[in-house]
Parts: C-alpha cells; sequence; structure tokens
C-alpha cells in the first residue's frame, strides 16, 4: 500500500491549526508526528492525519449525543 505524502501547509489547511499549534500538540503525543524528508523539509503522512482527523470527528459526535 502506498503512503502519500503531504506537507505542513496542506496539514494546517485541513486541520485550521497554525503551525505552533500543530508543533504543540506533536511534542505532546496528541498528533501524529511528521518524518524528515530532506535537510529542511518534513511531511505528514495523509493517512495519519485523515485519520487523526476523523477521530476528532467521532470524538465531537460521542460528546454530542
Amino acid at each position: 500500500m502506498a503512503s502519500a505524502l503531504i506537507r505542513l501547509s496542506e496539514v494546517q489547511h485541513r486541520t485550521s491549526y497554525s503551525k505552533a499549534w500543530i508543533y504543540r500538540l506533536m511534542s505532546q503525543g496528541k498528533f501524529p508526528s511528521s518524518i524528515k524528508i530532506g535537510i529542511r523539509a518534513i511531511a505528514f503522512v495523509e493517512s495519519e492525519i485523515d485519520d487523526w482527523i476523523n477521530q476528532r470527528i467521532e470524538e465531537s459526535r460521542k460528546e454530542v449525543a
């Protein structure tokens, strides 16, 4: 199975979180970790970000019910 990589700007767009908030959540173990793809470049595994977003949606729905 191929894993697509997405850059931080796309993660920010999908989550509506700032760069600082994403890094804070990562340091707390509450957000998928980035991977190094170059000397000064990182990316995220798209499926991990999608799973994280879906978990937030499920948690939100449980709180309402």
